[in-house]
């Protein structure tokens, strides 16, 4: 690599006050040598945002932006990003560690792979609880790279956040995250896998933080949070049905689908509930039409083969 393009990591804090300068001092300590480091909080009730502000008084040129309400990941991301500069992306959220050489091994990919219009690349993270100790890994054996759009409808395979890494030209074509959603990820993979390659770095390039209180972790407990979440699900479901191409696409969707509505029966959201099965039904009338065209066009091509054969 001839240059050092500026690299934004942009870190997000909701009540990790108790980790946050860890994440911090993480992005200022890696071996690339150009890093831009944006900070938000959305609106913490604990004390990270003085635990930042004290921290900032070693690093004053540093952005900090702190929320009066809570806006939600995808707001407070997209308005952070407006004030970044860098060509490449990466969301930490505060309570994780990147590697030293995360930035300057994901950077390397980009200029290295052999995939055209790469937008993502991603790795591999070691999982460690809130103090700090082993755990496991993300991905226990290579994910993989290329065309991912059917398996990340599938859920054969997903993305980690935080070892990842973003070019700016994708989101700002994208518009950002979608700020209709509770939850930024899951949309991002399939709008970007649907259009372009995605490339899997068989590195651990950052520690994840495994918390009680996290987004899968705390799913049940809070039913008003787990709606929220759900129905960001059932909209991103609703914007795939429309992405498809192939059966094998809506195959995937429907797997996905039952997976959501036995959650959502578990959940006892039942207007949701029904919204999906719905769905479920649309895709699988779709899915019908798909296997009689491919039939009647079977059967067609036959006739008119053995019809130019017999002449």
């Amino acid at each position: 690599m001839q240059n050092y393009p500026l690299v934004s990591v942009i870190c997000l804090c909701y009540n990790h006050g108790k980790y946050v300068l860890e994440s911090l001092n993480s992005v200022l300590n890696q071996s690339y040598p150009n890093v831009e480091l944006i900070i938000g909080d959305d609106a913490s009730t604990d004390n990270s945002v003085t635990v930042i502000s004290e921290w900032l008084k070693d690093h004053p040129t540093i952005p900090f932006v702190f929320n009066q309400t809570n806006l939600g990941n995808t707001k407070t991301f997209n308005k952070l990003l407006q004030l970044s500069k860098g060509d490449y992306i990466i969301d930490l959220a505060a309570d994780d560690l990147l590697q030293k050489d995360c930035i300057s091994e994901l950077i390397n990919t980009f200029y290295t792979s052999s995939y055209k219009n790469l937008k993502i690349v991603y790795g591999n993270a070691e999982l460690i609880n809130e103090k700090g100790q082993h755990l496991g890994f993300y991905y226990n054996q290579p994910a993989p790279s290329g065309d991912l759009y059917e398996s990340i409808v599938g859920q054969y395979n997903k993305i980690c956040t935080p070892a990842s890494m973003v070019k700016r030209s994708l989101l700002d074509e994208l518009g950002g995250y979608n700020e209709n959603l509770a939850y930024e990820d899951l949309d991002l993979w399939i709008r970007t896998s649907r259009k372009y390659p995605i490339q899997y770095l068989d590195k651990v390039v950052v520690k994840k933080r495994e918390l009680e209180n996290s987004l899968g972790n705390s799913f049940f407990a809070n039913k008003k949070r787990s709606h929220k979440i759900n129905t960001s699900t059932y909209r991103i479901l609703k914007n795939v049905f429309s992405l498809n191409k192939s059966k094998s696409e809506h195959q995937a969707l429907l797997r996905r689908i039952h997976s959501q509505i036995k959650l959502t029966f578990e959940l006892k959201d039942f207007s949701l509930l029904l919204k999906l099965i719905l769905l479920k039904f649309r895709v699988h009338l779709k899915l019908t039409n798909l296997i009689f065209s491919e039939i009647f066009f079977s059967r067609n091509k036959q006739s008119t083969s053995t019809h130019t054969k017999n002449s």
